[in-house]
């Protein structure tokens, strides 16, 4: 009856897209909603929103891609870091945070945890005890509240390392932090000395923070 309908819809949801597919689609929401949106012919308001039947048609006619509403509102609920948002009419999407291209993001200041976590590649660690933390062409420094997700978006780059970062202190020092929607926390700078390994410290590790 009813309920069987229901299940049946939802299995029929979960299984409109392979996961390479939407790999594929998230991946080129990510580069033109975050880096570059004049890829597919895109504009982005002041806040990151472009409208969604614009940006599915450019990904049609720019991209050779051919996505329905339902298969991108499958890709913005099955991101594993919830990457992207839709407004309550579905009318509308955006990246949540990690832009390239100038927006401005509604973000309030809050009180950290008293620590947080950053996932790089060992071979960035040299330079980030000599520097810190900075945000690159990003506008934040992105920092995550569990040390597995920071151990993941390390290993993208190489062999991961992770940092502790002391929020806590930083925050009674003045530095400003905020969350994005889905949970990221953000920061401008992560100054070294706010930083220690939670990775297993090896040989040698040691000097090269001095």
């Amino acid at each position: 009856g009813f309920y069987a309908g229901l299940i049946f819809n939802q299995e029929l949801m979960a299984d409109l897209l392979t996961t390479s597919q939407r790999t594929r689609i998230s991946k080129l929401l990510s580069q033109v909603l975050r880096h570059q949106p004049e890829l597919v012919g895109i504009v982005l308001d002041d806040e990151g929103w472009t409208p969604v039947d614009e940006l599915l048609e450019r990904i049609h006619i720019r991209g050779g891609m051919t996505v329905s509403l339902a298969e991108l509102e499958e890709v913005v609920r099955t991101s594993p870091k919830q990457r992207f948002a839709l407004d309550m009419a579905a009318r509308k999407i955006r990246a949540n945070q990690g832009h390239s291209v100038p927006v401005k993001l509604v973000l309030v200041p809050l009180l950290p945890p008293r620590w947080l976590y950053h996932g790089t590649a060992e071979h960035f660690v040299r330079s980030i005890w000599a520097e810190g933390l900075r945000r690159q062409r990003r506008h934040h420094v992105h920092l995550s509240e569990d040390a597995e997700v920071a151990r993941q978006v390390g290993a993208r780059h190489g062999r991961p390392y992770i940092f502790r970062v002391l929020s806590g202190r930083m925050a009674e020092e003045g530095f400003d932090f905020f969350q994005s929607e889905n949970g990221v926390w953000l920061t401008d700078h992560v100054p070294w000395r706010f930083l220690v390994p939670h990775s297993p410290v090896r040989p040698g590790e040691l000097f090269d923070q001095g």
